[in-house]
Formats: structure tokens, sequence, C-alpha cells
């Protein structure tokens, strides 16, 4: 797969037959792919602009703008004009005429510039000549200033795309500019996290959504004052509107701030493209061009026919949705939780294939599993069953499919134990059923069954043939006071299920954990160099070599992103409301880059290396000692691994009841207060109450890909991470700086797709699964509504784009009436 910048800066040939002047609007079937119409237009352009080498731009004032800042702007942008490199320059020219605007005039340019052109400066005739100019497909670049054009005018209210709110910041200050898109000519070299001074705007109506932002501004590294728009603060945007192309920035409102050579560099990817010199893609984050879909039907009454329990999915190459259900059946099927009756929590694992050729899904293969086991209290649930699936990166010629599951004729039902195991199964190519004869068990290990949860589930393979597999801690819910799951206390026949030090702290324990292995063709596997541990640790006996993450909860899902090899994991929190000075931080929902072996920290540390309080027999309702992240010790009577365990590290996302990213001051042995009023959320767009960390993809833009549906290359390398619920969750594409991502650094960009994947209960209320498939669009699995079984919601979903290719289009760059 290969990837490719969406900006197609013209050849000097090309830059020399547009000036012309504006061309009349592209034809709706005009793709600019056609060469032969292209060179046809090409030789057309040049009788009719000979000798011609660079686009026009006019820069337009108003008689009473601020004259040093009017002038460092007039300044800068004709020496970008002039000094750029072949190609890609333009010439200038200057007034604060309005009578400048009629047709004939502003026909001789290719983009019309306002620079502190505040206020209602043309007449009626004058603006409908601009209007005329813009609909024939003009450029447009408004500057700072530029958002107070024209007030009375609803069209360049919408060409400008949001006016300044009354109120705001007084004067210059430094801030942060979050700088989100990576492939526009206008951002694409500019820093991550791009601090500047600049005079900033608040908004009247946050233009998100329906204008497509390439930066923001980060109001918690300034004083937004009154009306402040939160953390998304717009600050530079572009649409295609009306037939030409429009591009604003809020920023230049400083002398100084034309001197900077990025701010410079942001100005003439701008007017790259609104001079037709460059193709970029302005449509990308607008969400009226997204389309989600239902894909499946609901299941028939008392059938599983169209979607079991939705646990995750995997795609092939052909386009079809191999979709699992974990265990539970319809609302009213029988479900037995009597542990003397032998069918205790016996249910149906499912696999169903939708096929995107004919639109339909059907039912491929049933698991008996042990799962089906009710949504009553902690003792008489379960998150067991059918829990991952994995295509094997050779499926279309070898047709195995592997799958994590605990398999109902492996239970103790007098130790309420159960075998968990990863199996390689075979798709029958004629039936398009899955074979159970064909099973072949790679790797097994006991968990306990006798109190609910945390089963993980979640598979990947990466670019080597590693196949990752997140497995849970087993480990209660309760017992703890929702704090870290770390009570030896209570057992059950010998075997505790209360304390995660067993499992998630444990090295020598494959649960609370994601492994990695190299399944091999006889149905075996080796271990690959890197993981965390060898097997050989202090003799051996210790250590399990599968281990590549230890400390790990509940992750449901996780991704690798096959360019990279990085491991993209979330994993469910405990249940405590807030924080405790007595036992530490509240619940955390988290999420971790991952590009090395190493431990996540559960249950001994959370979030950005946030400590527990330790407790142990004789009385584990007394505390004891803070954990130290740096140096931790597994001193629980149920570790059977390494006392001295690896230290924990930082994640790169948390959030809890309060917000996103909760951080406390710490005292000098580096613990944290813990106390409400002393928190700061460093994520302000991390939302918390009922939530359920759930990882999607990283996207991977395809320029080969035909696909009338695939996602545009804007969101190529995003992480998409999200939470199980739509109130008030997140939902989010990520950003990260590569120099500190490995190190649990903060996302620098977060992309909110609330109005992209639709919330509610007609739309995708459970976040179940999410991936990518081959033809770049996303599918997504919506669990359903209630818990431990499918209902008429569950259902599997897709979500297209519909914004066309990036403009301008071919008969823009070399053709049309002029």
């Amino acid at each position: 797969m290969r990837r490719r910048r969406y900006v197609l800066a013209l050849t000097a040939t090309v830059i020399g037959s547009l000036m012309a002047g504006v061309p009349s609007a592209a034809g709706a079937d005009d793709d600019g792919g056609d060469s032969g119409q292209q060179a046809q237009a090409l030789k057309q352009a040049r009788k009719k602009a000979p000798g011609t080498a660079d686009p026009r731009v006019l820069v337009f004032h108003g008689p009473d703008a601020p004259g040093e800042v009017t002038e460092a702007g007039i300044a800068a942008i004709t020496e970008i004009g002039s000094e750029a490199p072949a190609g890609e320059g333009f010439r200038t020219e200057v007034t604060d005429d309005p009578g400048t605007f009629t047709p004939d005039q502003l026909r001789s340019f290719n983009a019309v510039v306002f620079l502190s052109a505040g206020g209602d400066l043309l007449n009626a005739g004058q603006e409908a000549a601009f209007t005329e100019y813009i609909r024939s497909g003009g450029g447009f670049l408004g500057v700072h200033d530029a958002a107070r054009a024209e007030p009375d005018s609803s069209w360049f209210t919408g060409l400008l795309g949001a006016r300044p709110a009354d109120g705001g910041p007084d004067g210059a200050q430094e801030a942060v500019v979050e700088v989100g898109d990576r492939v526009h000519p206008a951002t694409s070299g500019l820093p991550l996290e791009w601090e500047r001074d600049d005079v900033w705007f608040n908004w009247t109506d946050n233009p998100s959504g329906k204008v497509h932002t390439v930066a923001r501004v980060r109001e918690s590294t300034y004083e937004p004052g009154a009306g402040a728009n939160g953390w998304d603060h717009p600050v530079s945007w572009c649409r295609d509107y009306d037939g030409g192309r429009s591009f604003y920035t809020g920023m230049g409102g400083t002398v100084a701030g034309f001197g900077e050579d990025d701010f410079r560099q942001h100005l003439h990817g701008a007017l790259l493209w609104t001079t037709r010199l460059a193709r970029a893609d302005c449509q990308a984050t607008i969400s009226a061009n997204y389309d989600a879909q239902r894909v499946t039907q609901p299941n028939q009454p008392g059938e599983l026919d169209q979607i079991g329990e939705p646990h995750g999915m995997d795609i092939a190459e052909d386009g079809r949705v191999f979709s699992i259900g974990r265990a539970g059946g319809m609302p009213g099927s029988p479900v037995v939780t009597d542990w003397d009756d032998p069918r205790i929590g016996l249910g149906e694992g499912t696999v169903h294939i939708w096929d995107p050729e004919t639109e339909q899904s059907h039912l491929a293969g049933t698991l008996d599993v042990f799962g089906d086991k009710g949504s009553g209290g902690e003792l008489t649930k379960t998150e067991e069953g059918l829990l991952g699936i994995a295509l094997a990166p050779d499926f279309a010629d070898s047709g195995w499919i592997y799958l994590h599951w605990t398999p109902h004729s492996k239970i103790d039902r007098s130790a309420h134990t159960a075998e968990r195991r990863v199996s390689r199964f075979t798709l029958d190519p004629d039936s398009d059923k899955l074979d159970p004869a064909s099973e072949k068990v790679l790797l097994s290990w006991p968990v306990q069954i006798h109190s609910c949860c945390h089963a993980g589930g979640g598979m990947d393979w990466d670019s080597k043939g590693n196949l990752y597999i997140a497995t849970g801690d087993t480990n209660s819910s309760g017992f703890s006071g929702g704090y870290s799951g770390n009570n030896p206390e209570p057992v059950f026949r010998g075997l505790s299920f209360a304390d995660a030090r067993r499992t998630s702290g444990n090295t020598n324990n494959l649960n609370g954990k994601i492994l990695r292995i190299h399944p091999e063709p006889d149905g075996s596997y080796t271990v690959p160099e890197g993981n965390l541990f060898t097997g050989e640790e202090e003799g051996g006996g210790k250590t399990r070599a599968e281990i590549y993450v230890m400390g790990v909860r509940n992750p449901s899902r996780i991704a690798v992103d096959k360019e990279t090899d990085k491991l993209y994991a979330g994993w469910v929190g405990p249940d405590a409301g807030q924080p405790s000075t007595t036992w530490g931080p509240a619940k955390y929902e988290t999420f971790a880059v991952i590009t090395s072996a190493g431990n996540q920290g559960w249950p001994y540390c959370m979030g950005n290396r946030q400590p527990y309080r330790d407790r142990n027999l004789p009385d584990p309702d007394q505390p004891l000692g803070w954990y130290d992240c740096d140096n931790l010790k597994n001193e629980s009577p149920h570790n059977d691994g390494l006392v001295n365990i690896p230290p924990a590290r930082d994640n790169n996302l948390w959030y809890s009841p309060q917000g996103g990213a909760p951080d406390f001051p710490r005292n000098d042995a580096g613990v944290p207060s813990y106390r409400l009023d002393e928190q700061q959320l460093l994520l302000p767009w991390l939302k918390g109450g009922v939530q359920a960390a759930m990882t999607g993809p990283v996207y991977r833009y395809d320029e080969d890909s035909q696909s009338d549906g695939k996602w545009p290359a804007y969101w190529d390398g995003k992480w998409f991470a999200g939470d199980h619920y739509d109130s008030d969750q997140p939902r989010h594409a990520l950003l990260f700086d590569p120099a500190s991502e490995a190190s649990g650094g903060l996302p620098v960009h977060a992309e909110s797709l609330d109005a992209i994947i639709p919330p509610g209960n007609d739309g995708i209320r459970n976040l179940m699964g999410w991936k990518f498939g081959p033809d770049g669009s996303l599918y997504v699995q919506d669990y359903g509504r209630g818990f431990f079984n499918a209902d008429e919601k569950s259902a599997l979903w897709r979500v297209t784009y519909e914004g066309g290719p990036p403009t301008p289009t071919g008969r823009d760059f070399l053709g049309g009436k002029r």
C-alpha cells in the first residue's frame, strides 16, 4: 500500500496556462484524469495567455485598516509571491479601492486576499461582482480582521465560515496552535504544536463540521476571555464554496507575525490552493460528507441469523467482514446459571460473514462456549465466550481464521475454572462455513469463572506475521471499593478472584496481558525476540515468554499499524467514581501507544504513573504504603512469578468521571494529592461518566484504491480511539508527536467523530468494534441495547466518504471558458 500527500503542485508550464484569468466552474464529471482532454485544454490555454508566467493575486484592504499591520501583511504576501520557488510564485497587486471589484477587473486575478478588510466596504454591485467571481471558480483568502468584512451579508458569512464574537481576549497573547491537517499545503510543513503570538478571536458559532479545519488554537495555553469556544477552537480553515475556494485564517493580527517563516509558509500554502497552483482536500472533516448506513438486518425472532452478540471483527482482502458474537442469545433466550447444571453458561459463539458484493450476511459457524450466564450480579454473570478474531495474513489462500475463545467443554464446574485458548480454524471455500474439525489449538491457559469479569479478547497482526492477543485480568470488579484490584481476599476453593496481582501483575500468568506469538504453518507457534521475558529468568518457571505487555486490565480491542508495527491498546478501568486520598486514583479508562515490551501498570499504577495504595493479609481493609511505580514488587500471596517486576510506564490517555487526563500535585515521594479541588484535567476534550475504552484502528490512505467511499488522506496516520458509550463519551481521531508518543506523550490533536459516527438510539450507541476495510470505508459494530445478549439494535454499520476528490479538478487547472 502506498501513500501520498494530496497536494499536487503543477509544473511551471501548466502554471503559465492559468494566467488568462478565472475559469468557469468545473463540470461535475471532471476528475482531472483525462490526459487527452488536459493536453487539448493546455493547447487552448497557451493561445489565450501567451507569455504569461505567474498567477495574479489581488490584496484588498480597507482605507481605515491598521497601518503597520496592513503594511506588514502586504510586504509579506508580496515577498511570498516574488521569492517562491519556480512554479509556486505569483504577482501581487494591492488596492484599498472597492471600485476594483468589477467583473472585468476581478477576472484577471486567480485569488483575492482580504487583508485587514473589516467593515462594510463593498456596495451591492461590487459584492455581486465578487460573488460571481467566486462562483466562476475564483479563490479567496481572508486574513484575521477579514472575518468582520461585509457584516450584513449572509453570503459573505458563508464564504468566511465564522464571525468573531464580541469580547474575547485583549491584545496579542502567546498560544499553541494545533496543526491537525498534515497534508494541506498551508499546514503540511508546520510544527504539530506551533507556539506563536497573535490576537485570537472567539467565534459566535463554531464552524467545525461545516468547514474543514486545518489548525486550532489551544485555549489552555492562553486566556481566551469571554465567549471562549472550548477545546475545539478553529483558527484556520478552508472549504470549497459556491463554485470557488475559500481559505480563512484568524492569525495575522500582529506586525511581528508576518515576519515569521512558519506563518509565511502558512499563507503561501493557502495561496497555492486558492490560486489553483496546488490541489488540496478541504472537504475531509465536513460532517455532511460522510454517510453512515446499517448494513446488517435485525435477527429473525429467536435466531442469530444476521449477527450475534457483537464482540469484534476482521475484514478480508476481498472486503468481506467477519463479525463474531460472544455468547449471548436474543432477549428472552434461556440462560443457565446453576453450577449444578451441566449446561451452566452454555452459549453460542457465532461467526457471521457480511459480503459487500451481495450486501447480505450469513452465519458461517458456531462454537459451544462458556459465557452465556446472564446479566445479574457479580457472581451470576461472565464476559467469557468467543472473544476475538484474526484472519490469517494469507487468508485468501489458506482460509485460516484464528479465534480467541472459551470452550464450554473445558469448564470445571467444581473449581469454577475454564480454559481459554487461541485456535486456528479453516473456512471451507465451497460452503463458506467454518469447519469445526479443522481446529488446531495454538495456545491455552486457565481462567477463573467464579466471578465476573474481564476477559479481553482483541487480536491483530503486525507486518512480520506476529499475532498479538489481548487478555483480561479475569478479576472481580468488587472487593476493592472500585480502586486497585489488589485484594487477596476472598478466594474460592483456593483460587483468588479479586487480586489482579495474581494475573495482570504476575510475570508467570497469561491473563491481564497482551501476548505476542508467531503462529507456524503446522499449528504450533514460536516466540519472537523482543518480548518482555525469555521464560528463563531466575532459572525458569517464573515468567512466560509469550508476554509482550503486562499490567493491563481489560483490553477488549487492540490494533497494530502494519506500516509502523506500533501497537495501539485501550482497557477499561475500575469502578471508583472519584479519587481517594487513602486508596488512589478514580477509575481511569486508559489508552497507550506501545512500541516495545513493558508494563503498563495495573493494578499498581494508572494514567501517568499515579500509584495505588498497597493492601495485604492479614487485614486487606487496612491501607499499607503507596506503590513505587519505578520499583514495583509483587508481594501478593497469590503471586507465582517474579517479586521484582518491570516498572510501570506512562500511558498516553486516561480519563475519569471528572474528565480527561486528571493530574495532581505530588509530594516529595512522587505521590499525587488525589484531592479533587487540586485536580487538573490535561485533556479537556475527554469526557467522563459511564465509560468503557474501545480502541480503534490507525487509518492508512491508499492512493491506488478506486473506492468511491474511501476516507480521504487527511485521516492518514491518525488513531481512532473511543468509548463504548455515546453519551458525552469520546470518539476521536488522534494525532501524536512521534518524538514523545512511545514515552506516554499526550495527543497533540484530537478530531471529534461525533458528527460522523452517528450516536443515539437509532445510530451507533454502543460502539463495540471498528476497523477500516480495504475499500477505505469504516466498519463499525454496534453492540446493541443492554448487556450479555444481542438485540434488534445489534448491527454492523459502514461509514463512507462522499466529499469527492481534492480540488481544483483538471478543468480548473487547464481549460474551461475564460
